[in-house]
């Protein structure tokens, strides 16, 4: 039992080995074991949605939903004023998805109705972002507004500090840096 000037170090009573193995051997019979077709169909869909399996299943795990949709930033899509053109490797990381849906959140001076045409119809829908130093509350509400399903099924895409901001005010699913979800 720890005291007074206890550090919180190891404990050096006899049998903090065996205690150690067994909770270990307590833990692995608590974790599921899936069979292969269940793993397969996993990596599957985590290709569909141009992640790898260990991203996937940290999102699964963290939120306990599959993926429904994605929410792009215009800076993650490098849709930069003043001329918007979506480069080729974001048009092909996009044109890969399949079975999810493709949001955006459109940064001024980009105008919402616009995003869909600047990406060919990649992405489905676009909404104002929130305003720069919004308080928390006011980006929750705008970026909920904005989302297709649940909060805890969408993935966020962004390339700024302030946009991992956003993702955590909304509580989306997970939120996933450009460069990692856009790297060849």
């Amino acid at each position: 039992m720890a005291g007074i000037g206890h550090n919180n170090g190891p404990t050096m009573e006899a049998g903090e080995s065996w205690r150690r193995h067994a909770w270990g051997k307590a833990r692995a019979r608590l974790l599921p074991v899936l069979p292969i077709e269940v793993v397969r169909l996993k990596v599957k869909r985590a290709a569909e949605l141009g992640l790898d399996y260990r991203t996937y299943a940290s999102i699964r795990a963290a939120s306990g939903h599959d993926v429904i949709a994605f929410l792009f930033s215009t800076n993650a899509l490098r849709l930069l004023p003043p001329h918007p053109v979506l480069p080729l490797d974001r048009d092909a990381r996009l044109s890969a998805l399949s079975g999810v849906a493709r949001e955006a959140l459109a940064r001024k001076p980009l105008n919402p109705a616009q995003i869909p045409d600047l990406t060919d119809g990649l992405i489905e829908r676009a909404h104002e972002a929130p305003r720069p130093f919004a308080g928390w509350g006011e980006a929750r509400r705008q970026i909920l507004a904005a989302l297709p399903c649940a909060a805890d099924r969408v993935v966020m895409v962004g390339d700024t500090a302030e946009e991992r901001d956003w993702a955590q005010a909304a509580r989306l699913a997970w939120y996933l840096p450009a460069d990692r979800y856009f790297a060849a």
